[in-house]
């Protein structure tokens, strides 16, 4: 899971809809070059917290191959300066595996997938009361004005990409 401060990086509101997608793409470049592909889901938030303005913010959860972890994680702040064209902040950008560690999904899948849960279920925090129900989501928070898309899929786990496997 990838969390991206993009208003504490100096993007404006307008602007991160663009910023997250050069984000995935580059993802999507380097794990290429690595010989793997990948699949994301991210969704876009502009919270005001208490007494702390969060700003334009994207919680993206990506599948990221655990050798290729050490990669990304490696590359990311050089991303977000290509970006956003400014040296890197501190706390821009927090990135994690599910469960808190590498290999989780190998070594304990049924912690895996708790924790994995818990990870969608707070990314889609923002959904509907219908969504909400239909899915069974208890945690429901405003997810603030943005400008653009309020959520996203990589292509290959998109509405189109789903309805070719029917």
């Amino acid at each position: 899971m990838i969390s991206i401060h993009w208003q504490a990086a100096g993007v404006p509101l307008a602007g991160m809809a663009k910023a997250t997608y050069r984000f995935t793409d580059l993802l999507k470049k380097a794990l290429a070059r690595h010989g793997s592909g990948t699949a994301w889901l991210w969704t876009h938030e502009n919270v005001p917290g208490n007494g702390h303005d969060k700003g334009g913010h994207c919680h993206l959860l990506a599948h990221v191959p655990s050798d290729l972890v050490p990669v990304v994680t490696a590359l990311q702040r050089g991303w977000l300066r290509r970006i956003t064209g400014q040296p890197y902040r501190a706390r821009v950008i927090h990135s994690k595996p599910i469960g808190g560690r590498l290999g989780l999904e190998a070594g304990n899948p049924d912690l895996h997938a708790v924790n994995l849960e818990a990870a969608l279920a707070y990314v889609l925090k923002g959904a509907s009361p219908e969504a909400a129900s239909q899915f069974g989501l208890e945690r429901l928070e405003p997810g603030g004005r943005v400008i653009g898309k309020r959520c996203g899929t990589s292509q290959n786990i998109g509405a189109k990409a789903r309805k070719a496997k029917d």
